[in-house]
């Protein structure tokens, strides 16, 4: 990297930060800001092209194991509780069929033949990365449990779909000759690196919880020894043969059920970490996206690429959704905002590493379907939040036996208005 461009990186940060409230009122999202800072670095500085291969694919699998992790251990049971019936809808039948859905587009609109890399772009453009529309998630028009949805399927989808990632990348390996991973040797590094990561996240959690009862933990450390515990579960899972991601993922969950009360502070460390790294990230996406499209960008990649942010997911969520308590404004709002962000980026460049130049058309399309989205669900967050927010019916924002707010009005002057007895549930004499 270039002194030229480390200080251009390093003002548009500090710019960010100083203005990205103003810009987010914009519809100007960080991963539209910095995919365009890279996109004048590659033009300026020729920035990604001479940048180490190996140090970028650190990079963003550090700030992934990151993101997992964090996600992970902010779904609080209680949380999950509360709407399980919806997360059960979108993760347990939703996601598998956007993956199917988005394998048979593969196999149908850009005439992929090979099975296994069908599986691979439908499952790696599968997950959601609420990053790209965080306005929505934060906006106060939307209803709190619509945006509580969002930002829980995006928190955990993505560690769902790494196993079918994993397995399609073996598969293709496998079908292509290349390697010795085996379909039946994924599966065996899934199962690893649950263990792997159960263990470690469970064990950092108990230890931090009893250190911090009995004195031990300096609070201003705290943060990033649990930084570095996400990055233990997935090395730990690597040099134990396993899958690093599941590892992070699986051990986010266990150092969120054990660590107790000081967890969320030490979490917050990693999310802020992880959002430092992501910038970065993206302006590297933007420096390279464009030329590596050069060559594979005809209209069956444009079609494929609109389809997956449109049908291939807003149909499955829409149609499981059916009788959930959501109403059809509800359903399509959540379905559009599933951006597809660092996940499919992190599933591109283990393609590649894998697959080698085999990998080039599903990179190609997954690059293109991931810049679309960056542009689409940026643009469009800030005003159609506004728009949902004025139209949707207002039970809609409850959880289910929550009272809307005229109900509560009501049954409180009720129990002002009866005898004593009646107000706490008695029968008057």
């Amino acid at each position: 990297m270039t002194s030229g461009a480390l200080v251009v990186i390093t003002a548009a940060v500090f710019a960010w930060g100083a203005f990205s409230v103003r810009l987010e009122r914009a519809d100007v999202t960080a991963p539209i800001a910095f995919v365009g800072v890279g996109a004048l670095l590659a033009a300026l500085f020729r920035f990604g092209a001479e940048t180490d291969p190996a140090a970028v694919k650190a990079l963003t699998e550090a700030t992934l194991v990151w993101v997992l992790f964090s996600d992970a251990a902010r779904v609080g049971v209680r949380e999950l509780r509360s709407d399980a019936g919806v997360y059960g809808r979108l993760l347990g039948m939703a996601l598998p069929l956007t993956v199917l859905s988005g394998a048979f587009g593969a196999w149908w609109v850009l005439g992929v033949s090979a099975p296994w890399m069908a599986l691979l772009i439908g499952a790696a453009l599968a997950p959601t990365d609420a990053a790209l529309g965080a306005v929505v998630i934060v906006h106060p028009a939307v209803p709190l449990r619509i945006r509580r949805i969002i930002n829980v399927e995006s928190g955990l989808n993505d560690g769902i779909v790494t196993p079918v990632v994993v397995v399609a990348l073996a598969g293709a390996s496998a079908a292509e000759g290349h390697g010795d991973l085996t379909v039946l040797g994924a599966a065996g590094q899934l199962v690893g690196g649950a263990l792997i990561g159960a263990v470690l996240g469970a064990a950092g959690g108990w230890l931090l919880r009893v250190g911090g009862r009995r004195g031990w933990v300096e609070e201003n450390f705290a943060g990033p020894a649990v930084l570095a515990l996400a990055l233990l579960a997935y090395v730990g899972a690597l040099t134990g043969h396993a899958n690093g991601f599941v590892a992070a993922f699986v051990g986010g969950i266990a150092f969120g059920q054990v660590a107790g009360r000081g967890g969320p502070r030490e979490v917050f460390y990693v999310e802020e970490t992880a959002g430092l790294a992501s910038l970065l990230v993206w302006a590297l996406f933007g420096a390279g996206a464009v030329p590596l499209l050069y060559g594979h960008l005809e209209w069956r990649t444009v079609i494929y690429a609109v389809l997956s942010l449109t049908a291939v997911r807003m149909v499955p969520v829409a149609l499981c959704l059916v009788g959930s308590g959501l109403g059809r404004r509800a359903a399509l709002f959540v379905g559009w905002f599933g951006p597809r962000g660092l996940a499919s980026v992190v599933f591109a460049l283990l393609a590649v590493e894998e697959l080698g130049a085999d990998a080039d058309p599903a990179v190609a399309v997954i690059v293109l379907t991931v810049l679309l989205s960056v542009l689409a669900h940026g643009l469009t967050a800030g005003p159609l939040a506004v728009r949902y927010g004025a139209g949707v019916p207002q039970a809609e924002g409850l959880h289910p036996g929550q009272p809307a707010p005229a109900a509560r009005l009501a049954r409180s002057a009720a129990r002002a208005d009866a005898p004593a007895g009646v107000a706490k549930g008695r029968s008057a004499p």
